[in-house]
């Protein structure tokens, strides 16, 4: 199956049609400026306008940077507070002219990876971080998605832990790497002293760069960077439309 998968970030609206099959783009990724005050009537003017520069017509599935619930935006750590209590499903379905799908950003990056990816094959408990403005996570036991996990909001150091080592951050305070890298291992430490996954999976920017931090990792923690990097969460956009699909389709 063909489907537009699109990631919504705060910088940018990225995305590809992707053969759902394999993975593979069938086209190449394109993006354009998220807008900015990322209002919900910018943000759904600008995937309207994303949509048509494609010239697809086929179902459109998006990845968003918040916890969506039954369709619904109820978080804002890192978008434009008028977002929370937005039927964001129905709004962008309104504004494309047919049905699109959303989900967390973190929770459709973290299912390419379980699918296609890192954890393909990992039964146990997964735990997908994504790095970049934010921290975000998708958490998986035995292939089943506990949807809408917000791990990067856990207080450590006096409050949310992704405004102690997310992406960022590291930006912001200028950290060289194994700065940094000591910073978000004590993080991953935390993380799995509560979880005890079987396996971590690092996608969002600083995937790219994880050798040079990755001799800061506890060497008793099992953590790999994403295979598909910042791919993931247009393929993963692209496999949840697949899934949404199919139930609807076996209702």
């Amino acid at each position: 199956m063909q489907i537009l998968g699109v990631d919504i970030g705060g910088t940018g609206i990225k995305g590809a049609v992707v053969e759902t099959a394999t993975g593979q783009l069938v086209t190449e990724r394109s993006r354009i400026l998220t807008p900015q005050p990322a209002t919900p009537e910018a943000v759904a003017a600008s995937l309207r306008a994303f949509v048509e520069q494609t010239g697809f017509n086929g179902p459109v599935s998006c990845g968003f940077p918040s916890r969506i619930i039954h369709g619904t935006v109820l978080t804002a750590s890192n978008i434009d507070k008028t977002w929370i209590k937005v039927p964001v499903e129905e709004l962008f379905s309104s504004a494309v002219g047919r049905q699109v799908f959303v989900a967390n950003d973190a929770d459709v990056a973290g299912l390419c990876e379980l699918r296609l990816g890192a954890a393909k094959g990992v039964m146990g408990t997964v735990i997908f971080l994504t790095i970049g403005t934010g921290i975000g996570s998708a958490l998986f036991v035995d292939g089943h998605m506990y949807p809408s996990s917000e791990l990067g909001q856990l207080k450590f150091h006096g409050g949310p832990a992704e405004h102690w080592c997310s992406g960022l951050v590291k930006e912001k305070e200028d950290l060289k790497w194994k700065e940094w890298g000591k910073r978000f291992n004590e993080y991953l430490e935390y993380v799995d002293y509560l979880l005890k996954p079987d396996l971590f999976v690092l996608g969002g920017g600083a995937s790219k760069k994880f050798e040079k931090f990755q001799e800061c990792i506890n060497p008793d923690i099992k953590a790999v960077p994403a295979a598909h990097l910042n791919l993931a969460g247009i393929i993963g956009a692209a496999l949840n439309g697949e899934d949404r699909l199919n139930s609807k389709s076996s209702l």
